[in-house]
């Protein structure tokens, strides 16, 4: 009688539970679209990689790279008080007391650079290619953050696939403590069958919770890419849809074309090719012209001339070459070429990474898409399997354990075809964010 009496406590629990569950208001849908949306909206890595961006856009001017010529205003007054005692040639002696002297400059100066063995230009070119380095930095962040939103997304349906899976073990679980339940109570089962299915329905309901767990998880951690409170709740749709036409070729093609790390490369390598003409610029004279007009006052009450007021235009030319400096210019234009000859080397090695990356991943690509097809049909056959072993156990033709067996199998058969889903879903993500191909319709 005891019994019986904790059994039907553990089912009304159980019901319990499902039926306050089934009650709670279902959280609103977000789809995989309004998530990237939200996240290219906010996500801070986003909007740093935006402003470092549209910095190296503005420095793209003449100016910067020093093609037009500096004009300055200057002003000056300097002031002084002085006591002077003077001889003069006749021997009369004259005392100044407390002088004031003053002398105060001002106007404008032009200082322009007109050739720098061609500096200035490399300069101009430098700043273009940061800028593009800077664009391409922005599109992999883009892209990288995209890849994050739709993994996370993804293995939210899988974990709630999981979920879906867990509450019919539970069911399952639940039918067998209560076919249990029935036979004790006509004398055709034994206590220990009892006691066995109540184990067998609370170890589920502890998975079922677990699950929960690492379903709630995977929320914060997209809440976190949307830049939103981390308690927001929302559901996901309840479809994992591969893209099963990528040709390895393709991808690898496609991925020497505007895989962002190759192109970062490739514009490193020009940045050290501008680098050597800039040092190369120090061979070649620096000519520069200067020109302003000033206005300067000055008062010496002690001096030969007490005040004196000049205005006027000035000009000049500079030029100066280096004629020798110890050798060091051919030692910055070897370690230049070798800056180049390095910057070639990591390009060849990024591209190998990159091939050695697609590889792998289309191999993962390619084995989730056969493993799903095969954990379908085995899910299948094992619903059927399962099916007909609780029929048989109603009748008492075999055993609880084999029931329990008939569950696991079940189970995690579910379990393989969703990682499987995902594992493929996964790869195809990683192998289009590698293309910089990521699109969301």
């Amino acid at each position: 009688m005891m019994i019986k009496k904790i059994a039907c406590l553990v089912f009304s629990f159980a019901m319990a539970a499902t039926i306050a569950k089934a009650q709670q208001p279902q959280a609103p849908l977000l789809t995989l679209k309004e998530a990237v949306e939200i996240a290219l909206k906010n996500n801070y890595n986003i909007r740093l990689s935006q402003n470092n961006s549209t910095i190296a856009s503005n420095n793209v001017t003449l100016g910067n790279a020093g093609i037009f010529p500096q004009l300055t205003g200057d002003f000056n007054d300097n002031n002084s008080r002085q006591t002077t005692k003077q001889t003069r040639n006749d021997g009369t002696v004259n005392n100044i007391r407390n002088a004031k002297n003053s002398n105060n400059n001002y106007g404008v100066n032009l200082n322009w650079t007109i050739f720098d063995g061609f500096a200035m230009f490399a300069n101009y070119d430098q700043l273009k290619q940061q800028d593009k380095l800077g664009s391409l930095r922005l599109q992999d962040t883009i892209q990288r953050t995209m890849a994050d939103v739709i993994d996370t997304y993804y293995n939210l349906i899988s974990q709630n696939e999981q979920i879906k899976a867990l509450k019919g073990a539970i069911d399952i679980s639940r039918t067998q403590l209560r076919i249990a339940t029935d036979k004790f109570n006509v004398g055709r089962a034994s206590r220990l069958e009892v006691l066995n299915a109540q184990v067998n329905l609370n170890t589920d309901t502890g998975n079922l919770v677990i699950q929960y767990q690492q379903f709630k998880s995977l929320k914060i951690q997209l809440n976190q890419l949307l830049i939103r409170d981390m308690q927001t709740d929302f559901s996901v749709t309840d479809t994992i849809v591969v893209d099963d036409k990528l040709a390895l070729a393709d991808v690898i093609n496609n991925a020497q074309l505007q895989n962002p790390a190759i192109l970062s490369a490739q514009i490193n390598r020009r940045l050290a090719e501008i680098n050597l003409k800039q040092v190369r610029a120090a061979r070649y004279p620096q000519v520069g012209v200067t020109s302003g007009y000033t206005f300067t006052n000055s008062r010496t009450p002690a001096g030969f001339t007490l005040s004196q007021n000049v205005h006027g235009f000035n000009y000049g030319l500079t030029a100066t070459i280096n004629i020798f400096d110890g050798f060091n210019q051919n030692r910055r234009e070897k370690n230049a070429r070798i800056q180049i000859e390095n910057a070639e080397i990591s390009a060849k090695q990024t591209r190998l990474n990159v091939e050695a990356q697609i590889n792998n991943l289309f191999v993962a690509y390619l084995s989730g898409l056969d493993l799903v097809k095969l954990e379908e049909a085995n899910v299948n056959l094992n619903k059927r399997n399962l099916d007909i072993t609780l029929d048989k156990y109603k009748l008492g033709n075999i055993t609880p354990l084999e029931v329990r067996e008939a569950q696991r199998n079940y189970l995690d058969a579910q379990s393989k075809f969703f990682a499987a889903q995902y594992q493929s879903k996964q790869a195809e993500i990683m192998l289009k964010q590698i293309t910089n191909s990521i699109n969301i319709q």
